[in-house]
């Protein structure tokens, strides 16, 4: 019976991290005309608040980063280091509160890992295998991703969180 029930929850885990990988992915694709480009408003990185709840949350977004950039246009390099910058700025916001313990401080930190990863991975990676210039990269990087996170998502999140919070901790893959 033991093995059944680890199965139910493996299955369990699986399924719930398909279901954040695609709601990702598919935000992204349908959303395609903002959500790639030099300047990009991806707003599937709203989800990027899902961290907070449980680690279980990292592997869904940084499949559906994967999925999303595959779509994306800028081959393998974006599949590569666009998903590992989605990876290490979940790994960020997961810990955050963890370090931080003022509430409020430690959301607005968890709202910027994802601008200041992606600025300077993404901004990197445009530069090394695009040619186009760093700085400039980084900060129009930066900017779409601040403006979608943080000053669109930030309250975005609270506003969901107060109403559904629970139910989202309640889908979390225990």
């Amino acid at each position: 019976m033991e093995g059944i029930i680890l199965n139910n929850n493996l299955t369990s885990k699986i399924v719930k991290s398909a279901l954040i990988a695609a709601l990702y992915a598919v935000l992204t694709i349908i959303l395609a005309p903002i959500s790639y480009g030099p300047i990009q408003f991806r707003i599937s990185e709203m989800l990027m608040f899902l961290p907070l709840f449980g680690k279980e949350y990292i592997i869904g977004l940084t499949m559906g980063c994967f999925i999303a950039n595959i779509a994306g246009g800028l081959g393998l390099a974006d599949m590569i280091f666009g998903t590992l910058a989605t990876l290490i700025s979940c790994i960020l916001v997961y810990y955050t509160p963890k370090l931080i313990k003022n509430e409020k401080l430690s959301l607005f930190i968890a709202s910027l890992w994802p601008t200041i990863v992606n600025a300077l991975i993404i901004g990197w990676e445009l530069y090394k295998f695009f040619g186009l210039p760093f700085a400039l990269s980084a900060l129009q990087v930066g900017f779409g991703e601040f403006v979608v996170i943080t000053i669109v998502g930030l309250p975005v999140f609270k506003m969901v969180n107060n109403k559904y919070g629970n139910r989202i901790k309640n889908f979390n893959m225990k």
